[in-house]
């Protein structure tokens, strides 16, 4: 029996040759379980996540730009040997480029030629330029605050873009109104996002020289990295090819941090809470929609969670452009969690520890101007 999308809820499955963007009882949907694949798998002439075709759950045409591939580069950090991986190297300067690549291509397949997405930045962007890529018409809603150089990205690919005003549920809540209208092909609730986001535990895993790393710190606000990298490393598992899961680490900031909330209390479900804004809009998502998938996880690869104060945030992107890495407040917060890790003992010096950077810090040009503009 083939692949099939499944809802992890119910256990009830749906044909993959019928695109959808959830189950009939309104949940997110996954991809059933997969073999993996071994290292003579990988079509190692193709320069980008294809490379890693064959883990996917059926063949698909790729509209690709090159995505994947990026450096991981070794830097001191709180007296250790860490490693950060700059997912910016991507055509559009974030991870979600991963994710795009392979959902727009498998909806192309599908005959999907118009495109919905709800994103503050980065996801838009990314679908913008993958739909562009596949000649799809592409509309994004964004929350009003979005900075306006990602607004401008996905202008620049051709997508029309609605600003929404409100915080940034609203243009999700928004986005699943205009759903009867128009596909919509969200990174927080395509499935097959995720099958994209998983390459990024298969490009580790190679980086490494064939073994997973002891732990990866991962900023989250959806959960898209941390379930790609437990899909896929969970495959690589499944396939022989490690001998065990690395620890997941969801990075949030404090002042938006649900995940964290729900790890905390021992929980499966949203936990009553006030949150304030953060310089981290990437990861500023009080209602993630797959709450409890990214919980079990990171619970199942034995990591945790933390949550990051603003400025801890700002100290270390001070310190990461310091060091060359020009990045956004966003991803900043996971290497202030590795210095916490590291200082509490929960991460050791002598482990192999990957810290994901997401985005460039191009994306958030006023912010970086106000911060490190003045003479």
């Amino acid at each position: 029996m083939g692949a099939s999308y499944v809802d992890p809820a119910d256990g009830r499955t749906y044909p993959l040759a019928e695109p959808r963007w959830r189950s009939d009882a309104g949940r997110p949907l996954m991809i059933g379980a997969l073999p993996g694949i071994g290292r003579d798998d990988i079509e190692r002439g193709e320069r980008s996540i294809w490379r890693y075709r064959a883990a996917l759950p059926l063949p698909i045409a790729p509209v690709s730009l090159g995505e994947g591939c990026t450096p991981l580069v070794e830097k001191a950090w709180e007296g250790a040997a860490l490693r950060f991986k700059l997912e910016w190297f991507a055509p559009t300067s974030s991870f979600k480029d991963r994710g795009a690549a392979v959902m727009v291509s498998y909806l192309r397949q599908a005959g999907i030629d118009s495109i919905l997405e709800d994103s503050s930045g980065n996801g838009g962007a990314a679908i913008a330029a993958f739909g562009a890529a596949a000649g799809m018409k592409v509309r994004i809603l964004c929350p009003a605050t979005t900075q306006p150089p990602k607004v401008a990205q996905m202008r620049a690919f051709g997508a029309e873009v609605q600003l929404v005003p409100g915080p940034r549920e609203e243009s999700e809540n928004e986005a699943i109104r205009q759903s009867a209208s128009i596909f919509y092909a969200s990174h927080n609730w395509q499935a097959f996002f995720l099958q994209g986001t998983k390459t990024l535990a298969y490009e580790l895993w190679e980086d490494l020289g064939f073994r997973a790393p002891d732990n990866v710190i991962i900023p989250c606000g959806a959960g898209s990295n941390v379930l790609g990298c437990d899909i896929g490393f969970g495959e690589l598992l499944a396939a022989g090819q490690i001998a065990r899961l690395p620890r997941l680490f969801c990075v949030q900031p404090a002042n938006v941090s649900p995940i964290h909330a729900a790890f905390e209390a021992g929980a499966d479900v949203l936990q009553p809470r006030e949150w304030s804004p953060t310089i981290a809009e990437g990861t500023a998502i009080k209602r993630p929609v797959r709450l409890k998938p990214v919980l079990d996880a990171i619970r199942r690869s034995g990591g945790g969670t933390m949550a990051i104060a603003e400025d801890e945030i700002v100290a270390a992107l001070r310190k990461l452009a310091a060091m060359g890495l020009y990045v956004e407040p966003t991803c900043a917060t996971a290497a202030a969690a590795a210095g916490r890790l590291l200082a509490s003992g929960r991460i050791s010096p002598r482990e192999t520890t990957v810290v994901v950077l997401t985005g460039t810090g191009l994306k958030a040009s006023a912010f970086m101007t106000e911060l490190f503009g003045k003479a």
